[in-house]
């Protein structure tokens, strides 16, 4: 199952080490949502190569697909699915991949709390 994880300790780490805690906040957060929407190819690794490769344009994908996939995640768990697809994405066209990673961390923390 997912991991709960500290919203706030993450954004810190982010920040403090300039952003190595976040590569590997963002593999393992995208491995998480993978998991708890049962798409087990959903993983953390591949998404993190495909952002490198393409010198982040993948990163807009990834935006969208974690927002389709917390929304599946939930709607398997019988919740009121909100689809935060398009938020995701335009947060993260702003330059707001952090505060994108931030809410999936939170929404991924209540269903591994259930």
């Amino acid at each position: 199952m997912a991991e709960q994880r500290s919203v706030a300790a993450a954004v810190i780490l982010t920040l403090i080490t300039c952003g190595i805690y976040g590569i590997y906040w963002f593999i393992v957060l995208t491995s998480d949502v993978g998991k708890v929407s049962g798409d087990r190819d959903f993983t953390g690794g591949k998404h993190f190569l495909l952002s490198l490769i393409t010198c982040g344009i993948w990163s807009y994908v990834w935006a969208f697909q974690v927002g389709r996939h917390v929304e599946q995640a939930q709607h398997q768990r019988g919740w009121h699915a909100s689809d935060n697809a398009l938020i995701y994405l335009i947060l993260n066209f702003f330059g707001l991949g952090i505060v994108v990673m931030a809410l999936v961390q939170s929404d991924v923390n209540k269903m591994a709390s259930y």
